[in-house]
């Protein structure tokens, strides 16, 4: 698998994340980088517990980070998930746990993509 494939697995934007870093290796470092980012866990373990400012401060520095990587599916659902969380409230809602449900989904579809990708390069 070449990186754009890996992209395209992960349903992000190759050609978004280009335009800010321009070489492929710069990509790849990032995105090696995205792997060690612990964001996806303080955000499982901040809704599992029921802390809607912990998940809200995790879940808007994986918007962050996944848009920053072009990954579009991922900070797509995080980006909604932060909105929900962003609302006045007490807790976590089924309504914000199921919104989680979808950014659970699309981050295992993103580091499984990752992983293949670094796997098929060595």
């Amino acid at each position: 698998m070449d990186i754009r494939q890996c992209y395209e697995k992960l349903g992000g934007d190759y050609s978004d994340v280009r335009k800010r870093l321009p070489l492929e290796k710069m990509v790849e470092r990032f995105i090696a980088l995205f792997l060690d980012d612990k964001s996806f866990e303080s955000l499982k373990v901040g809704v599992e517990a029921g802390d809607r400012a912990a998940a809200f401060s995790a879940a808007h520095t994986l918007k962050g980070v996944s848009g920053n990587v072009g990954f579009t599916a991922l900070y797509e659902a995080s980006s909604a998930l932060t909105e929900a969380l962003r609302k006045p409230g007490e807790g976590v809602s089924e309504s914000e746990k199921s919104l989680f449900e979808e950014v659970e989904k699309r981050y295992a579809v993103t580091e499984s993509a990752i992983r293949e990708y670094f796997a098929d390069k060595n």
